[in-house]
């Protein structure tokens, strides 16, 4: 490691320390940012865990729907984030103004929004859903409800196969797992032909299909945490790996490549560029300039948490 690193990591303990702070990170961010966090894990039990601890500030290391949730579970606290740049793409594809147009297109129906979303579509919605609990919560609804699935159209349309439910779908989608590819984990197979094929929830219908393991970040680290098996074949962003590998040394986890790069060079993993804004220079800066902040408007926050809440109560 080279000095610069493990000065700035050193510093950044010393103002978590001097500032009342914590620093929360998604499994895909890079190892360095894992390794000085506080707490890794998926968005909402992030949140939820630093509402839960008493620091008054907390820098929110993922992208900035993420620090928008962690903000409406704990609007009393300082939220920052690294880089406002950080977006989404699952979450861009479905705003505000075009879910209301939809809603208003289709009276009588209940939303059901993925975590992944900003404040303002949560505001909008009835029920929050993550990829660990989407089957649990629809199945609690009412089987004649009438239901809108947003905005990931291929974790909405696993959901409807296992429920049974007829869902209508809005066409999102997360551009890193929409770049998994059947033909890409089949190369892998006859590599590796005693792996567990372990494939994220927004992969495509074809992907799933072929999988051993399908379901969430979380579900997916503890199934290899728990399994016998030592070789696994792993289809989701690949900052997870480095969860993976810490805490099961003794085993192999197999990054599945995209079928094409954005680049359209030939890459070993598939990796989100947003999640890898977050650096340990600007996680120093925003701690140094407590800043850029999360704000959220207070009706917005009003609306969005609610449907959060309900979740909590379902699951």
């Amino acid at each position: 490691m080279l000095k610069k690193e493990k000065d700035l990591k050193a510093e950044i303990r010393r103002m978590c320390k001097e500032k009342d702070a914590i620093i929360l990170a998604h499994y895909y961010t890079v190892g360095d940012i894992q390794e000085i966090a506080d707490f890794v894990g998926d968005s909402l039990a992030l949140a939820r865990k630093a509402a839960e601890t008493d620091a008054k500030v907390m820098v929110m290391c993922g992208v900035h729907f993420m620090a928008e949730t962690c903000k409406l579970l704990s609007p009393e606290k300082t939220v920052l984030c690294p880089d406002l740049n950080a977006g989404c793409s699952l979450a861009d594809s479905c705003k505000a103004e075009d879910l209301k147009k939809f809603k208003d297109e289709h009276p009588g129906y209940q939303v059901v929004s993925y975590v992944n979303t900003t404040a303002a579509v949560k505001a909008l919605t009835d029920v929050v859903v993550t990829s660990g609990n989407a089957k649990k919560v629809i199945d609690q609804l009412p089987q004649d409800a009438k239901l809108i699935f947003g905005p990931d159209y291929n974790l909405g349309n696993y959901i409807n196969e296992v429920t049974g439910r007829q869902m209508l779908l809005w066409n999102g989608g997360c551009h890193v797992h929409e770049r998994f590819s059947v033909t890409k984990i089949l190369e892998l197979k006859q590599q590796y032909p005693d792996a567990v094929v372990m494939a994220h929830l927004e992969c495509k219908a074809p992907v799933l299909a072929i999988a051993d393991v399908k379901g969430s970040t979380a579900t997916m680290l503890k199934y290899a945490q728990q399994s016998d098996e030592k070789q696994f074949i792993v289809a989701t962003e690949a900052g997870i790996l480095h969860e993976m590998q810490r805490t099961c040394p003794d085993k192999l986890f197999i990054p599945v490549p995209p079928e094409i790069s954005e680049s359209g060079l030939e890459c070993s993993c598939n990796e989100c560029q947003y999640m890898k804004m977050n650096t340990l220079e600007k996680v120093y800066d925003c701690l140094m300039t407590e800043s850029p902040q999360i704000e959220i408007d207070p009706e917005i926050a009003k609306e969005a948490v609610k449907p959060i809440e309900r979740m909590l109560e379902l699951s």
